[in-house]
């Protein structure tokens, strides 16, 4: 347990640094968010608040990131939560609640009592987010109204709020390539499948990451190969990965992940020929022992008829072999 807490933990990390940088966190908002008020955010109309308002209960599970924007005067306040793990919280639009009321409880009492007295006083909006990346499909419901008993009965008198939910492991690969951005690199990266595509992700990752991102993005992005993609590998092949990296991370992040994906291509090419080899080494066991059972068989035929053409009684014989009735039967009718 404390080992998956551990690679969890690196993730969060990695996705926090990712996302901490103000232009990775505006086009992700971009790339994957298709609403009106997403072209009127600025970068520089927004600041990242260094806070945490994780529950301690959650300590090890998640981690957070909340941006304060201004949109028009207005100001709004994105919370994001890294739910990185393999199982769905169906209790997620309490705990998303439980955070959205601290934030808003840590805003009134920064704000001046006279201010807060005044009529036209309002809190800023809080937009939920959740990034998740479980093998599992995200079951837990949507709308926090849908946690409420008889909630279709009371309509909209009761509370209620709807978070963005982000699947990673359910993201087509196409569209992802199409966003062509950090984030969408890491999410393509970051997706539940084997090696080999891996390696042709890479070379896709490539050329976004050198063509379409800032010196400071190159960065973060070489920080989240080197931090994170160790645990992609076997505990075998972690070793030589672990090297690789070392001795890459100086590079320029082209080079850098063209290096990689050269070495992950031979690890796996070995791999397939200790595969190969090993199939035919046990087809060459089973050969032989299927030879072996085959002669002994055989050997009992002929032990049979021998036995059949002295005229031993059939009962005599069974007990002798150990074949069945039918099968002698069967023997004595091929010597008739």
């Amino acid at each position: 347990m404390k080992k998956e807490n551990k690679i969890y933990n690196e993730h969060d990390i990695g996705y926090k640094h990712i996302l901490s940088q103000k232009k990775n966190f505006i086009d992700f908002l971009r790339g994957f968010i298709k609403k009106e008020w997403v072209k009127q955010i600025r970068e520089e109309d927004i600041i990242l608040i260094d806070k945490e308002f994780i529950q301690e209960d959650f300590k090890e599970k998640e981690a957070d990131i909340i941006y304060r924007a201004n949109i028009k005067g207005q100001d709004i306040i994105f919370y994001i939560l890294m739910e990185l793990q393999s199982k769905v919280d169906y209790r997620m639009p309490i705990r998303l609640l439980m955070y959205m009321t601290e934030i808003w409880r840590d805003e009134l009492k920064n704000t001046e009592e006279k201010i807060k007295k005044r009529k036209g006083y309002k809190l800023p909006a809080i937009i939920p987010i959740v990034l998740y990346n479980g093998k599992n499909k995200w079951t837990a419901v949507r709308s926090f109204k849908e946690i409420l008993n008889g909630y279709e009965m009371f309509e909209e008198n009761i509370v209620d709020f709807k978070y963005l939910l982000f699947d990673i492991n359910r993201m087509e690969k196409e569209e992802l390539i199409k966003i062509a951005n950090v984030v969408s690199s890491i999410f393509l990266l970051d997706q539940d499948v084997e090696i080999e595509e891996i390696i042709n992700r890479l070379k896709i990752i490539g050329k976004i990451i050198k063509n379409k991102v800032t010196k400071e993005q190159e960065e973060s992005f070489k920080r989240w190969i080197i931090n994170i993609f160790r645990n992609r590998m076997e505990k075998g092949e972690r070793e030589n990965i672990d090297k690789l990296l070392r001795e890459i991370s100086e590079m320029e992040v082209d080079g850098m992940i063209s290096n990689l994906g050269r070495k992950l291509e031979e690890e796996f090419k070995y791999r397939e020929r200790k595969g190969r080899e090993e199939g035919i080494r046990q087809g060459i066991q089973q050969g032989i022992q299927r030879g072996l059972r085959q002669g002994i068989q055989q050997g009992k035929i002929e032990i049979v008829r021998n036995l059949l053409l002295l005229g031993i009684d059939i009962e005599k014989i069974v007990k002798a072999s150990k074949l069945s009735k039918e099968e002698i039967e069967k023997i004595k009718k091929e010597l008739n």
